[in-house]
């Protein structure tokens, strides 16, 4: 039986070395074990509020855009433009963010289209609008952020340069507090063709987040704000909070570089390159292409 000792374990009594070793190991188990994040949105916290950028943050895609496909529909404007409205739509979904001049241009597009009809007219279509084109292209994780600071008691609000008329039939649709969006001049109830200021876009979100923060006595030390744009910046460096949400090249970058939180609801390695789903991007570009040669075509 002695030829077999091998095959029975050695009982060793452990040594100063290896109970150090042991806890040690122990210790180095324990650190590597995430803590806990303090629950958030802070349940009750009055003093806190949400922001959310709207295009590419809560909507895939650019609402002014879907807006105009609407409007064509309802003969607002002629086939000429429908395609530089799918054109524009196409190129903001490939590159993931907004360019200016292509912002401008769908701007002074809606404001040519929308002079001389009644403001009442436009909130009316704005509702079937959204159905139509809208309602499919939430993204389901902003909305359930959204839906998180709701249920906490707090109130949130949409920020974007879109028209405030389309912001707030968005926000009422999905149950939000309200919006902030640029303000299309009215006389009597008619739109003169005019901006009220300037789009709300860039650091006029961030002061019209600072004063609405104001009038509602909130904190902005507990406030969030969500955006995918790097134009949104300024915004999002006022709260206590900020979120990247499917971010841009520029964003991205600075939210590592401040830890900021990120979040990203597109699909495929592309999507986190370029910021788009990958095969929406491409059928975005084939699809708006093809509006314009058929658009050619038929003109000819």
């Amino acid at each position: 039986m002695a030829a077999l000792g091998w095959l029975t374990p050695r009982r060793r009594s452990a040594t100063a070395r290896s109970v150090l070793a042991g806890e040690a190991s122990a210790e180095a188990a324990r650190k590597s074990v995430p803590a806990e994040e303090p629950a958030f949105p802070v349940l009750g916290d009055d003093k806190a509020a949400a922001f959310f950028d709207l295009d590419n943050t809560v909507m895939q895609g650019a609402s002014l855009f879907h807006f105009g496909r609407g409007l064509y529909k309802r003969k607002f404007f002629e086939t000429r433009d429908l395609a530089k409205f799918a054109w524009q739509q196409a190129w903001f979904r490939l590159a993931g963010f907004e360019d200016p001049e292509h912002m401008q241009e769908a701007r002074d597009s809606a404001l040519s289209i929308v002079k001389g009809h009644r403001v009442a007219e436009l909130q009316s279509i704005g509702e079937e609008i959204y159905d139509e084109y809208m309602a499919e292209r939430i993204w389901p994780g902003t909305r359930a952020l959204a839906q998180a600071h709701l249920d906490a008691g707090q109130k949130v609000w949409l920020v974007t340069a879109a028209p405030v008329e389309i912001a707030q039939v968005i926000a009422r649709r999905l149950g939000l507090t309200g919006a902030l969006g640029t303000v299309a001049e009215s006389v009597d109830g008619v739109y003169t063709g005019k901006l009220v200021g300037e789009p709300l876009h860039g650091p006029a979100k961030a002061e019209a987040v600072r004063a609405l923060s104001a009038a509602e006595g909130l904190d902005l030390s507990r406030c969030a704000a969500y955006s995918d744009s790097h134009n949104d910046i300024p915004m999002l460096s006022l709260v206590g909070h900020p979120y990247a949400i499917n971010p841009d090249t520029k964003l991205r970058k600075h939210a590592r570089q401040l830890d900021w939180r990120l979040r990203d609801y597109r699909t495929g390695r592309k999507a986190a390159k370029v910021g788009i789903p990958a095969a929406a991007g491409v059928g975005a570009v084939a699809g708006g292409t093809a509006a314009a040669i058929a658009l050619h075509k038929r003109r000819r």
